[in-house]
């Protein structure tokens, strides 16, 4: 009885002739286009395709190779090969300049992790491409795509990303470097990131705001006129102005000023209304003070110090509040403190309380964009706030779904 093994290998490879063919058949489409013309070399890529059914891998990765350099390979061909095993396609996911967005999303679906990172490390990562791997989630591939000043990153991509890194950390390092990455979005990340990507954040994403400030300084007294009746225009203008405290809020507290309430915390502890009344006095939500105040690390604390106006002596007061160490074991200032003092001195007035009102602006805000709101169709797209607030969205990375 003959061996069926060896009668599938001798089909798949075939006579002479097969393999002259199919030898004659590449060569016919590897052959320059000045040669050949679109229409015969896309003939000859479906007779050819057919014949690659049956061939051996050996075959299939002499194709592959032989096609990699071609600029207008036949398409259906490019795309079989490259959902082949990995060692055939590698040389046309590495090296075809053929392949467009839509055949590589086509073999993203079909392929093992290694193609993926294959296709994550292109010369050229189109934006659509960039944000399926990115909705995949393979972390090989996505830290390759990142890496890759080749790919387009949008701005859902770098949304995507920025909610992964509040997991997988090494992200943010990397996230942190492209250009891309929107004030927003950054801001959003700062909550999770190192001392070192936060303090890249605060110097690199925090605008001073003069320039939109010049501009808009008439409408202050427009506003004012109006008796600040227009809650749209009161919250920008909140965002834009130079003052920070809230002088209403001063003169309803039972405190004088932010100073004594955060002396009175140093005295007697923190408590969850001082951290709310701390938050009114300084111009911003509870949910904003809370945040600040909970964070393990100190720049956040900074930040809404600079930002309010308080001295150094409040600083540490405010420290002292929140029961962080002032000195280490030997007496010195303790590396926390220090790292505060340091954010603190680093910060321009103008920058810290944009970045304070960046907080204030989306942490305020609930809206989860993996989760948006059914559309009205009656509704005007242009009013739905749900789908395009920024604030909204950062608010969305740093709270999660």
């Amino acid at each position: 009885m003959s061996d069926p093994i060896a009668f599938e290998n001798h089909a798949a490879e075939g006579g002479q002739a097969r393999r002259t063919l199919l030898r004659r058949l590449i060569d016919f489409i590897a052959m320059s286009a000045s040669q050949v013309a679109p229409q015969d070399r896309s003939m000859g890529g479906d007779i050819l395709l057919d014949m690659l059914f049956h061939a051996t891998d050996s075959d299939r990765l002499l194709c592959s190779r032989r096609i990699a350099a071609l600029s207008d390979a036949p398409r259906r061909l490019l795309r079989y090969l490259a959902q082949c095993n990995i060692d055939i396609a590698r040389p046309l996911l590495e090296e075809s300049e053929s392949f467009d967005s839509s055949d590589l999303l086509e073999v993203i679906d079909q392929v093992t992790p290694e193609h993926r990172l294959l296709i994550a490390q292109r010369k050229r990562v189109p934006s659509a491409v960039a944000d399926h791997l990115a909705r995949r989630g393979e972390l090989r591939a996505v830290k390759a795509m990142i890496q890759n000043k080749g790919t387009e990153l949008s701005e859902t991509a770098i949304d995507i990303l920025v909610e992964r890194s509040r997991k997988e950390d090494e992200l943010t390092n990397l996230l942190i470097t492209r250009l891309e990455l929107k004030p927003a979005q950054a801001m959003a990340m700062f909550w999770w990131s190192d001392r070192d990507t936060r303090r890249t954040i605060l110097q690199r994403h925090a605008a001073d705001r003069s320039e939109m400030v010049n501009m808009c300084a008439d409408v202050f007294a427009i506003a004012a006129q109006e008796g600040w009746s227009d809650p749209v225009a009161r919250k920008t203008l909140q965002l834009i102005e130079r003052r920070q405290r809230n002088r209403q809020a001063i003169e309803r507290s039972e405190f004088d000023s932010l100073e004594a309430a955060i002396e009175t915390a140093a005295a007697m502890g923190m408590s969850p209304e001082l951290v709310e009344e701390i938050g009114y006095l300084a111009g911003i939500k509870p949910v904003t003070s809370a945040k600040i105040l909970s964070d393990t690390g100190g720049e956040g604390i900074a930040v809404l110090c600079k930002a309010t106006g308080l001295k150094k002596p409040s600083l540490k007061n405010l420290w002292i509040a929140l029961k962080r160490p002032l000195e280490a074991d030997d007496g010195s200032p303790h590396a926390l403190y220090e790292l505060l003092l340091e954010t603190y001195d680093l910060l321009s007035v103008a920058k810290a309380q944009t970045t304070l009102r960046y907080w204030n602006w989306s942490l305020s805000s609930s809206y989860s964009p993996s989760q948006p709101q059914p559309a009205n169709l009656d509704d005007d797209a242009a009013n739905d706030e749900s789908a395009f607030s920024a604030a909204r969205r950062t608010a969305s990375l740093v709270f999660g779904n």
